[in-house]
């Protein structure tokens, strides 16, 4: 969250940054509701003062007889707490007003972000894999059609357990989504990262501590009750995204300079609702209410978050480069930059089979598999995680990044199509054959049950 001496000061600033992302909030009424709070606390302190200057005079003038005066000074004081006690409650109901209006503002995009009103002018900064791309089928078979055909995606049955949005992955297309997570696990490891497994419930705090809530309840699972209905610190979602449990590990703590850059990676399955998500380019396993994902977090001082956010983005490409899958770089620009970030790339995957009016000129579409983001203090300071360089030293906010490294089924969409041969079955790539039992070629699996007979 942006704090409230920032605000106040730049007003022009937070205004330009609104306007930018598209984020529709009344600032005036935030500046009005703060300088209120600032004249009412003022007030008070000139209240309290004199109240104890009253007070301090009460024993005097009864020590010296002057009994009338001291009732006076009584009631002087008594005049004084009420009054104090009326600036009191009001200004606690500003401050509360002010908090909650302050994490309706959004971070304030990095100078360096392109200003744009939408996705259609993010920037793409370059293409990776494909001068030396591999022989294609003439006509590659979708993901979901080619998926049921090798039994390996049931769709069918995922949304028979659990409803719409979810599937089932079953013999090599489970062994397929293990051995992506195992890798993606071991290349991170290799990049000095810690692993975390942390709990799939979070609590409110946490998700408000990394900008979920209030702003994306809708998208949320929650445990108990409905997500119009007020909730309190502790009650439980099922996390988005490991970026929050992960983050909110050091909520409300002072780390070390000397622990620092620390960097975290968590495997989870994610949950999200994606309201309003529908049609043809969300078909299969592209965007499904339940998706695996290794998730990189980053602690870092505010100096060195510039160069460890280009860092963070050479670690989640090098899981595409080593899977030898053709991909881009994008950036958003300030309209599609979202509420937390201050700097975002996605990492794009090239799927070639189902044509999109946006996809390269081989055909195709791209699928996003990592959103990199720096998001500077902005969640530090609405998780108070902080750190100082010296024990003597005054703590200061962190910086936080994030970036997926990566989101496990747009790979398997991407494996499916891309190694696919003109036979109907799909080479493994290389890399994920020691994490597969060496298996090389996924050939199918024979249906079960009467759906084998077809129209028998």
């Amino acid at each position: 969250m942006l704090s409230r001496q920032f605000v106040r000061e730049n007003p022009e600033v937070v205004r330009e940054a609104l306007a930018n992302k598209g984020v529709d909030v009344d600032l005036d009424r935030i500046l009005d509701v703060d300088k209120e709070w600032r004249e009412l606390k003022s007030r008070g302190d000139d209240l309290r003062h004199e109240r104890n200057e009253v007070s301090s005079k009460i024993g005097e003038l009864k020590g010296a007889g002057e009994e009338e005066a001291a009732q006076e000074a009584i009631e002087r004081s008594q005049e004084l707490k009420s009054e104090l006690q009326e600036i009191e409650e009001r200004a606690d109901e500003l401050e509360a007003e002010l908090e909650e209006s302050l994490l309706e503002l959004p971070q304030i995009p990095h100078e360096s972000v392109p200003v744009g009103e939408d996705e259609s002018e993010n920037v793409e900064r370059r293409r990776e894999g494909f001068d030396d791309l591999r022989a294609l089928p003439d006509d590659v078979e979708p993901h979901y059609d080619l998926g049921e055909d090798l039994e390996i995606l049931d769709f069918e049955r995922g949304a028979k357990v659990a409803g719409g949005g979810f599937y089932v992955a079953k013999g090599d297309g489970a062994r397929l989504e293990h051995a992506l997570i195992q890798f993606m696990l071991d290349v991170h490891r290799e990049q000095g990262y810690e692993d975390v497994f942390p709990p799939i419930p979070v609590n409110s705090a946490s998700m408000r501590g990394t900008g979920q809530l209030p702003k994306f309840t809708e998208d949320a699972y929650r445990v108990e009750g409905t997500n119009e209905d007020e909730y309190e610190d502790d009650d439980l979602w099922l996390l988005p995204t490991a970026e929050v449990p992960v983050t909110n590990l050091h909520r409300d703590e002072i780390l070390l300079g000397e622990d620092l850059p620390l960097k975290y990676q968590a495997y989870t399955p994610n949950f999200r609702q994606e309201a309003g998500e529908h049609g043809t380019e969300t078909r299969g396993i592209v965007r499904v209410h339940q998706f695996n994902k290794v998730e990189m977090v980053n602690f870092v001082r505010p100096g060195e978050s510039d160069e460890r956010f280009e860092g963070l983005v050479d670690e989640a490409e090098e899981v595409l480069r080593r899977l030898e899958l053709p991909y881009r770089i994008l950036e958003m620009c300030t309209g599609d930059l979202g509420f937390t970030q201050a700097k975002k790339y996605d990492i794009e995957v090239w799927a070639p089979a189902d044509d999109m009016d946006e996809g390269p000129k081989q055909g195709g579409r791209w699928l996003e598999v990592s959103s990199v983001s720096n998001f500077e203090e902005f969640q530090a300071r609405r998780a108070g995680i902080r750190y100082r360089e010296e024990h003597h030293e005054s703590a200061e906010f962190l910086h936080t990044l994030n970036g997926s490294g990566l989101a496990v089924p747009r790979i398997v969409v991407a494996i499916l199509e891309y190694y696919q041969n003109d036979d109907g079955t799909v080479t493994v790539p290389e890399a994920l054959r020691p994490y597969m039992g060496g298996t090389e070629v996924i050939e199918g699996h024979d249906a079960v049950g009467e759906s084998k007979l077809g129209g028998e």
